[in-house]
């Protein structure tokens, strides 16, 4: 998984230079990062973005163990053999879609973490960022919790590393904020960052784009009610 902070609309591993605050009011996009990918007016994507989107809109729709290679490369108007060529299998689809939001992720909380502000302002606007990002990647998510134990489990290892990490540069920021009396040093640090990304892993299960709060909405609630309960 910053408050005010907007999702990047990079391709797949795409960075965004510099993590942004934004006040506006937007609903997600239907079908995520797969959606952004899936080509412009000036002509389709390059054949891994086709690829990733059609595996998201499929992966979302049928669910990854529904959904052949033949359907996906078919949906993105390609072979086996570019498919094979660029993923070298619908594993590795499935652990793609995952780690392109994660690495969006972590670049923008390593941003917010390395801010020369105070250690309340950057934990809010991670804590937020979090959010926002999940929600406007929220297939991707979604795919992700429900999927994960059909990686290999190789990869499996791979993305609890990769998560590890995040978790922990969050972390970081709770215990800075307990260190200097900023933060109730009460609970322990890994149960806090288990507190909120309890919140942020449940999105994909009852948030809705046609609902009443805007995701930037639901990401300063969850955000403000993290640093209500770690304040002194």
């Amino acid at each position: 998984m910053a408050t005010p902070g907007t999702a990047s609309r990079t391709g797949a591993g795409g960075k965004q230079s510099g993590a942004k605050q934004s006040g506006g009011k937007r609903k997600a996009g239907k079908h995520g990062a797969g959606q952004r990918d899936a080509g412009t007016a000036d002509g389709p994507a390059p054949v891994p973005q086709r690829l990733m989107a059609a595996a998201t809109r499929l992966f979302s729709e049928r669910g990854y163990d529904r959904t052949s290679v033949q359907e996906i490369v078919e949906a993105a108007g390609v072979t086996k053999g570019a498919l094979y060529h660029y993923f070298g299998s619908k594993d590795d689809l499935l652990h793609e879609i995952y780690g392109r939001l994660l690495r969006l992720q972590q670049d923008r909380l390593d941003a917010y973490a390395d801010e020369e502000r105070p250690v309340e302002d950057r934990l809010r606007h991670a804590a937020a960022d979090v959010v926002v990002t999940t929600i406007d990647n929220l297939d991707d998510a979604r795919i992700f919790f429900r999927s994960m134990h059909q990686l290999s489990p190789e990869k499996q290892k791979a993305v609890r590393a990769e998560r590890r990490r995040y978790h922990e540069r969050f972390r970081d920021l709770v215990a800075e904020g307990q260190r200097g009396g900023v933060f109730n040093p009460a609970t322990p640090p890994d149960l806090v960052v288990d507190y909120h990304f309890g919140s942020v892993h449940h999105l994909s299960t009852w948030y809705r784009p046609d609902g009443k709060l805007t995701p930037q909405e639901v990401a300063d609630h969850l955000a403000d009610l993290l640093l209500r309960a770690l304040r002194p």
